[in-house]
């Protein structure tokens, strides 16, 4: 009787515990979530990244709209396109909240929304493209980006001149801007002309201006690989990253062994080529294209003169440096200051080394006085004429014997394999210079 009565106990705990959970869980499944995803700042690779994730993450909540909510001066217009996809692909109505400003690209992300919302004092427009470090661009690009604001205007049923008046300076609107002037519109102007639905001063009242105020907010911050390859693929640190590691390739080829140098600047081309890759502007055939490139350099380096490996690793290196930026103007720009830096950085970096011995082991210090027992070397003109074997390759330094002693001497300009017999052709102060006697025999 105890036992059956323990049972009883055990069941009423399960069924009241599975009525306790019930009403949570319904609620659960009956709460409407909103996703939020804040874009803060230059609009650039990483941003690009983030709202990948964020819209992925949107869907995988079952979010019923996205906040996009704006305060940028703009950015890249390649990754503000890229965002703009990730915004339509995501199959989710999308609520821009211009939180204060949306100026250049956050223009066109506001515009490519479901609908507008700005805050009292925040502004809109200010579109014109620039390159960077470049100044204005061409009539190509500015008639494209002029057809792209006024087509995320037109879908919207807003008027398509105000969005290209905000590309163009040259486009006058009576009762709104004048000739001459880039249009930006405040949260007044922007309702007055269709460019906004309301004017909300918070998140609260945005979600009650949509019809979901009800809803439960839902933050979508920033991953750790975001903010790394927003960091990363910024041009002035891209820039900085490029310096790095250019300088100290040059003093890793300049110094013996492979040491600090070496992985600092091995260090600095992964952030750089890694970051890139991760934010889409680049493919891993362009790091191959690079290590290709390094490679030849390092052939060309222990080969006499300098020819086609050297050339050609040279060219590959600069193409696949550029070609990783996010746009070719960027890259050139990019690479240029970066090797400016890098030389400075570079002979700065010598000079320091030098200075506390720590490159004695490929610089000559000390003068190799008679006080110190050094003594004038031997004048070696009676070796000319006289025949020897090589005893070392010459490339074209190496070794030979001549009458039972080893000389060092240098190739009259080729290549000489060990045990060739070879003559000595003449003796320039200590050098002595041999050719191959084997065609001569």
């Amino acid at each position: 009787m105890a036992a059956h009565n323990r049972i009883l106990l055990w069941l009423a705990c399960l069924v009241g515990g599975l009525l306790i959970f019930m009403p949570f869980n319904s609620g659960a499944a009956d709460s409407t979530n909103v996703a939020v995803i804040e874009i803060r700042g230059t609009i650039d690779p990483g941003t690009r990244s983030y709202v990948d994730h964020a819209f992925e993450e949107a869907r995988e909540m079952g979010a019923e709209a996205v906040i996009l909510e704006l305060d940028t001066p703009g950015g890249f217009i390649s990754s503000a396109e890229e965002i703009r996809r990730s915004m339509d692909d995501s199959g989710l109505p999308v609520y821009a909240f211009v939180r204060p400003n949306a100026i250049s690209a956050g223009a066109y992300l506001a515009l490519a929304a479901d609908e507008i919302y700005m805050v009292p004092g925040s502004t809109l427009g200010a579109a014109e493209p620039r390159y960077l470090g470049l100044g204005e661009v061409d009539e190509k690009m500015l008639s494209f980006w002029e057809k792209e604001m006024a087509a995320m205007a037109e879908r919207q049923d807003r008027d398509p001149r105000i969005a290209s008046a905000m590309v163009r300076r040259d486009i006058a609107i009576e009762g709104l801007v004048e000739e001459g002037v880039l249009l930006t519109l405040t949260a007044g102007e922007a309702l007055d002309f269709g460019y906004s639905e309301g004017t909300v001063n918070d998140q609260d009242s945005l979600l009650e201006a949509i019809g979901l105020e009800n809803a439960q907010l839902r933050l979508i911050d920033h991953r750790p690989a975001d903010i790394l390859v927003r960091w990363t693929t910024n041009p002035v640190v891209g820039t900085i990253l490029l310096m790095i590691g250019l300088g100290g390739l040059a003093l890793e080829v300049i110094t013996a062994g492979f040491g600090a140098a070496g992985i600092i600047s091995l260090t600095a081309f992964a952030l750089y080529f890694g970051g890139n890759i991760a934010a889409g502007m680049a493919e891993y055939w362009v790091l191959i294209l690079f290590t290709f490139g390094i490679g030849l350099m390092l052939v060309e380096a222990i080969m006499p003169g300098f020819g086609v490996f050297g050339i050609a690793g040279l060219i590959t290196t600069i193409v696949s440096i550029v070609l990783a930026a996010v746009s070719v103007q960027t890259g050139m720009v990019m690479l240029l200051v970066s090797i400016v830096l890098a030389a400075v950085f570079s002979v700065f970096a010598f000079r320091f080394f030098a200075s506390r011995g720590a490159l004695r082991h490929i610089i000559l210090s000390e003068e190799e006085t008679a006080d110190l027992g050094y003594v004038a070397p031997l004048d070696q003109k009676k070796l000319v004429g006289k025949k020897g074997e090589a005893i070392t390759s010459l490339r074209p330094s190496g070794a030979v014997e001549i009458d039972g002693k080893r000389i060092d001497v240098v190739s009259d300009g080729g290549y000489i394999a060990k045990g060739e017999p070879v003559i000595v052709d003449r003796v320039e102060g200590v050098r002595v210079v041999v050719r191959s006697f084997k065609d001569e025999q």
